[in-house]
């Protein structure tokens, strides 16, 4: 079999992989095999073949974490669907400290109440933000 048509082979298998996937990386890994062919087409040697292709994948795979990382900035309040959302109180677990079980979305969750608002069981709260798995709820909506 000619060297670039193993090659195209490697490229299509990974590209249909990527589909798949969805990750975009092996997509351009892809593209790196298909570089690969390239340069044995033209006749390079193995050495040549190898680093075309990973200089292809490494610089795709460079631009796609860019890309990636570019599209996944922005504050966790910019990213947080949930924001300003209305939700139940059910109970308290502790009003001191403001810790609560409030309703949301068909289940119970764990809140934590902003200070100085303590309101009675079936009020309707607001939510303003989320600490790992609790939500931050309060009276008033959100400020921006």
């Amino acid at each position: 079999m000619e060297t670039h048509l193993a090659w195209i082979i490697a490229g299509f298998v990974l590209v249909i992989i990527e589909l798949l996937t969805g990750t975009f990386y092996l997509l351009v890994i892809g593209v790196g095999a298909f570089a690969g062919a390239a340069v044995a087409w033209a006749g390079g040697g193995y050495l040549a073949q190898a680093v075309g292709a990973c200089a292809v994948a490494l610089a795709g795979t460079w631009l796609v974490n860019r890309w990636h990382r570019g599209r996944t900035q922005g504050s966790a309040k910019d990213n947080f669907l949930d924001l300003g959302q209305a939700v139940v109180l059910e109970s308290w677990v502790d009003a001191a400290s403001g810790t609560a079980r409030v309703k949301y979305r068909g289940t119970t969750w764990d809140a934590r109440v902003s200070a100085g608002a303590r309101p009675e069981p079936g009020a309707t709260l607001v939510i303003h933000g989320q600490d790992g798995s609790t939500l931050l709820v309060g009276t008033a909506p959100p400020s921006n």
